[in-house]
């Protein structure tokens, strides 16, 4: 079960800190490109109250280069190795669509993976994802944006093929939690639909995360010119907003101020139920 993985999931919001050993990333491209800087940044969001760190070795950010496999697995591994044989590290995530990427961080101590294409890119990860017997997050994602969608409608067929995915390599379904993937390959105003009707994904009956952190949709509501290191008060509102939407967990660059803006949120909602 998730909860194994994740106790407090579904009785408080869960924050999810976001930890790019990349050069590329839109927003932190570089700055924990080394094995120290990587994980002195996992120490400060684990003390700022980061419930899961989530270890990426690719951007995927729009127009991002990808990266082979090796290069992949030789960004993340020494960090995820390091991070889990310290003591009071919470579980770590593994942010990749590749298979043998997966195993390899799955090996090295990490107990969930966070799948950008909902295990369609690379169907095999479902399976790496069942031999470890880890939490699986299924990310919505299109190669083309198309206006005219009912997106929650194209979520909804989106993860139906992800679960028969899942399904078929015997990941259980308590083990996945969905991610309506704001800033991928939709428009703004799907963007805003992904956060406002949560509520219709939660009734999937599977865990929510969001992850809207300094994305462009932000930018575009406060001011596009700013830079992307200043759009935290825009991100904080977005997942407010999610949260009270029903969303379980938000994945973000800055820690403190979402596990204080969390615990708010999670007492109104309470109070709204």
């Amino acid at each position: 079960m998730v909860l194994s993985i994740l106790p407090d999931l579904g009785k408080r919001t869960l924050v999810m800190g976001i930890l790019n050993v990349t050069p590329d990333s839109f927003s932190d491209g570089g700055r924990y490109a080394s094995v120290e800087t990587a994980l002195a940044h996992a120490q400060a969001m684990i003390a700022e109250g980061a419930d899961i760190l989530d270890v990426g070795g690719e951007s995927t950010r729009p127009g991002a280069t990808e990266v082979g496999t090796e290069e992949e697995i030789a960004r993340v591994l020494p960090v995820i190795e390091r991070l889990a044989a310290s003591d009071g590290t919470p579980p770590i995530s593994i942010d990749t669509y590749k298979a043998k990427t997966a195993e390899a961080a799955l090996r090295a101590g990490a107990v969930i993976v966070n799948d950008v294409w909902g295990l369609q890119r690379e169907p095999d990860i479902a399976f790496v994802a069942a031999a470890h017997g880890a939490a699986v997050i299924i990310m919505h994602n299109r190669t083309d944006i198309d206006p005219s969608l009912d997106i929650i409608e194209d979520m909804k067929t989106f993860f139906g093929h992800s679960l028969t995915i899942a399904r078929k390599a015997a990941v259980p379904d308590d083990h996945v939690i969905l991610d309506p993937g704001v800033g991928f390959g939709k428009t703004f105003e799907q963007n805003l639909q992904a956060v406002a009707r949560v509520g219709e994904l939660k009734a999937l009956g599977f865990p929510v995360l969001m992850g809207t952190s300094r994305k462009r949709m932000i930018g575009a509501l406060i001011g596009a010119e700013r830079p992307v290191t200043e759009r935290l008060h825009g991100t904080v509102a977005s997942n407010v907003a999610a949260i009270l939407a029903g969303a379980d967990i938000v994945r973000v660059h800055d820690v403190a101020a979402h596990r204080d803006a969390a615990a708010v949120a999670d007492a109104i909602r309470k109070e709204v139920r």
